[in-house]
């Protein structure tokens, strides 16, 4: 006879544990100290101690009563004769959501996103990446740091990029989301989610405009910038460092985090090791008299140290990342003038116009990585003679452009 509300609102504990019965299995356990507990009974195929399949009788735990009432009971009783009626078994399944359920708390978008990037640090990445990306968490950190990777639904991350969007920064939404993708594959490559939602929101941010770093590229208006930088009056590690982007054209974070022993001055050379590159290859840049002249005159200032460029609070860190776009600020030279970044762009640009030389050995001298690795082996090394001769040629054409005009063309200060 199946159990009614009243009969469960009647029961009474005895001194020995006593089953109410209902329909299709389901039943009620009380116990003694007066805790009922629901369960379910259930045959199953198994095998016996021997190996033999046979029939094995299970019983399924559903909860208490009444936390669970009779009628939350019997659902989940018939949600288990459903997976029976598949061939699964329900105390084994509810096993499964329990384990996924610890792990889910566990293995959070926050946790997992820090694993990531551990991982990314063990490989090798350049500190400036993995700052980048630890800055991404951050950004995420409220909508989804705390929440079961593997539960996180798209909308949840459309949700968590789209006031970046909002706020016209297409840039920031994008990389944002382009972050968030990298840690679902690397959740995914673990277990630990069963798909990259970000898959379903391609096409859902705005359109991205390729944002160019701002660079002066007429030989007239670098003249001018050479003769403005001449005539810095801030700090003269500064104006060594804006002198020195010029001459040699490395990324602004490879010449501010430059060590003393990673120069030669004796050789003409400045080796910059392959943890600090971007494309995680050592870069050899050869060194011009100009160029050893800077370096040789800023030894009295930073060569007691690690860095050649050192920061103003503390001899112990690189430059501020900052510093070489602030001077060229104080020079009146705006952001979309500009760039610390800039000198490079000036840099190939004006070579390539020269017709002087080959496209290779410039891409060499910039860094650019090959992506045929067999050619870049053999490029590494092939066009080091006529890097060497435009090194030199590069600072003397510079020097050129400096002298262009008699008067010296500073702007105003901003």
């Amino acid at each position: 006879m199946a159990l009614t509300n009243t009969t469960l609102r009647n029961m009474k504990p005895s001194a020995k544990p006593y089953k109410l019965a209902d329909e299709k299995g389901l039943f009620l356990l009380v116990q003694p100290s007066g805790g009922m507990l629901w369960r379910m009974k259930y045959r199953i195929d198994g095998r016996d101690e021997a190996g033999n399949a046979k029939r094995v009788e299970k019983k399924l735990g559903i909860g208490t009563y009444p936390e669970i009432g009779l009628k939350e009971a019997r659902e989940a009783r018939d949600a288990a004769r459903r997976l029976l009626a598949q061939g699964k078994d329900p105390a084994d399944e509810k096993r499964r959501e329990k384990h996924a359920a610890k792990v889910g708390a566990v293995n959070t978008f926050s946790a997992v996103a820090n694993a990531c990037i551990a991982k990314n640090r063990r490989d090798g990445l350049a500190d400036a990446t993995i700052r980048k990306r630890e800055w991404f968490v951050s950004l995420v950190d409220r909508p989804l740091g705390s929440r079961p990777i593997a539960e996180i639904a798209p909308f949840e991350i459309l949700e968590a990029v789209r006031p970046f969007e909002a706020a016209k920064n297409d840039e920031k939404a994008h990389r944002t989301l382009q972050f968030i993708g990298q840690v679902f594959r690397y959740a995914v490559a673990n277990q630990l989610a069963p798909s990259d939602p970000t898959r379903d929101l391609r096409g859902a941010l705005a359109s991205r405009k390729p944002k160019h770093h701002a660079a002066i590229i007429d030989p007239k208006a670098a003249g001018e910038l050479l003769r403005a930088i001449d005539g810095y009056e801030g700090h003269p590690l500064t104006r060594a460092a804006l002198q020195l982007s010029a001459l040699l054209f490395v990324r602004p974070g490879e010449l501010r985090r430059a060590e003393w022993s990673e120069i030669d001055l004796d050789a003409a050379v400045w080796r910059i090791p392959a943890a600090k590159m971007k494309g995680r290859m050592e870069h050899v840049v050869p060194l011009s008299r100009q160029a050893i002249a800077l370096f040789e005159g800023l030894r009295d200032l930073s060569g007691h140290g690690r860095y050649v460029f050192p920061s103003m609070r503390s001899a112990l860190q690189p430059m501020s990342e900052n510093t070489v776009n602030g001077g060229l600020r104080r020079l009146g030279f705006t952001v979309d003038e500009m760039t610390a970044h800039g000198f490079r762009a000036m840099a190939s640009t004006l070579l390539n116009e020269s017709g002087k030389w080959s496209s290779d050995a410039i891409e060499r001298a910039l860094a650019h990585k090959d992506r045929d690795t067999i050619r870049a082996a053999y490029h590494r090394g092939a066009h080091w003679a006529e890097r060497v001769e435009m090194a030199q040629w590069w600072s003397n054409h510079l020097d050129t452009l400096r002298k262009g005009a008699d008067i010296v063309s500073i702007k105003s200060a901003a």
